[in-house]
């Protein structure tokens, strides 16, 4: 490839062809070479907030299960059935959308996601029994597990190499933030409503896609991997345009520093290419994390309310005991933002995992309510730090052509966890009690902390060019 560089000043060459300036190796050089200004921010904030909204719905069956349980007279093994049909439907919807993203764009798959859980929700409110609630619990966690492989792929291709990891990490830390806003619009609506008017507010958020739809443009990256260099540059231009116009006075951009093009016929995406080679090796591990840490995160968090008020308190205490524990999500994920920086996206999972599982251990058998509390804050901060570093790690893994595919695969085996970890909870509660439960937990956090530290590569401080070359 000619090595045609842009001036300091951002825009195109005169006189180079567009397709030379819109290559998918010059492309990301122009992106990761741009400063991080209220532009990016701007578009990293939509994302998030459809995240937030996301976590909302999830989340909120954590506080309302107990009444449905209730409701419909459900036995415990019935009630983590039901839970599961969200992560039935999340494993459906981020295997399709990945392949889907990768195929057809970023942007029109992750505004058809929000149309489904917004349509999930309606339905989870005019439900006449508990199996009608399932099939529109499905259809809700088909469309939030539409979202997160896009939203992943999103973040880390506009945000540039040096800020991508800690970006990557905040965004999954609107996760606690929504889990918390969903206890406490749980508690407002059971205190003066239901469970069925909580499910219909959650609706309302779907109509976010069309804040996405005007202000959230197509990856330039995934134009350019594509061959459609028209488009790539007019999107490029457009997003050098808006960064030079938060720029303080004076200031110039770097010129792009592209890495050594790779032949196309070394680019063209098909599934079998998670297994080829070096991504074989990266598959196996972030499937294994995936699985194993759903598996024990959701089989635990998912019964967290319900296994409360089977000690004997009430819907709204512990509604409210769950949201006090869950503020140290906040905390977590903040730090897994820092350290995925300073100390790498490696050792911070295993770090986070290891945490997980000692502290839901000692949740498990905690001798006193006070201790309870204690184990619970500090397993929720190793929990959402978890969920960060996760969230920043796998994205990086793959290669455009296949990063929305390989993150959608990775979460929907996660989904299969987390589909089986509240139904099996729901067998092993009854046999082996609460003990038995979060040690189930502790050692499905062991197992990917294993498989990260065993198999795992560092990304820290590389260009996502750079990793996938």
């Amino acid at each position: 490839m000619t090595d045609v560089t842009l001036p300091s000043g951002g825009g195109a060459v005169a006189g180079a062809s567009s397709a030379t300036t819109a290559s998918d190796v010059m492309i990301a050089a122009r992106l990761d070479r741009l400063p991080m200004t209220g532009y990016q921010k701007l578009i990293f904030g939509i994302i998030a907030t459809a995240w937030f909204f996301d976590s909302i719905d999830l989340g909120s069956l954590t506080f309302l299960l107990g009444s449905i349980r209730t409701e419909f007279g459900l036995t415990p093994a019935q009630a983590g059935f039901l839970s599961s049909m969200s992560f039935l439907g999340m494993f459906l919807g981020a295997a399709i959308s990945g392949m889907a993203a990768d195929r057809i764009g970023r942007k029109l798959v992750f505004q058809i996601s929000m149309i489904f859980w917004g349509l999930g929700s309606v339905w989870c409110y005019y439900a006449p029994d508990a199996t009608t609630l399932g099939y529109a619990r499905l259809l809700l966690g088909f469309g939030m597990g539409m979202e997160f492989p896009v939203a992943l792929a999103i973040v880390s291709e506009f945000v540039p190499t040096k800020k991508r990891g800690r970006y990557l990490a905040i965004l999954e830390g609107f996760w606690p933030l929504g889990f918390i806003a969903a206890g406490l619009l749980s508690w407002y609506f059971l205190t003066h409503f239901s469970w069925r008017e909580m499910f219909l507010a959650q609706a309302v958020p779907a109509l976010f896609l069309f804040v996405v739809r005007f202000f959230v443009p197509e990856s330039p990256r995934w134009l350019a991997d594509q061959g459609r260099s028209a488009e790539a540059e007019k999107v490029m231009t457009e997003i050098e345009v808006q960064v030079r116009k938060r720029l303080p006075a004076g200031a110039k951009l770097d010129e792009p520093k592209p890495l050594p093009a790779v032949a196309r016929g070394e680019r063209r995406f098909s599934f079998m290419e998670l297994w080829q080679g070096e991504y074989a090796k990266r598959t196996v591990m972030i499937w294994l994390v995936w699985f194993f840490a759903l598996l024990g995160f959701y089989g635990l968090t998912t019964w967290l309310g319900a296994l409360l008020q089977a000690q004997g308190y009430t819907n709204t205490k512990s509604t409210e005991y769950v949201v006090l524990i869950a503020l140290a999500g906040i905390p977590g994920f903040i730090t897994a933002a820092w350290l995925v920086d300073a100390w790498g996206r490696k050792g911070t999972c295993a770090l986070m995992l290891i945490g997980s599982a000692v502290a839901a251990y000692a949740y498990g058998n905690a001798p006193s309510f006070t201790m309870l509390i204690v184990f619970g804050l500090i397993m929720q901060f190793f929990l959402f730090g978890m969920w960060s570093t996760l969230y920043a790690y796998t994205p990086e893994l793959y290669p455009t052509r296949s990063r929305a595919t390989g993150a959608g695969c990775a979460s929907a085996v996660g989904r299969i966890g987390s589909l089986i970890g509240p139904a099996l909870i729901g067998v092993v509660l009854p046999n082996l009690g609460n003990g038995g439960v979060f040690a189930l937990g502790a050692g499905s956090f062991v197992i990917a902390a294993v498989a990260v530290l065993t198999l795992g590569v560092e990304t820290k401080g590389r260009s996502l060019e750079e990793i996938s070359s």
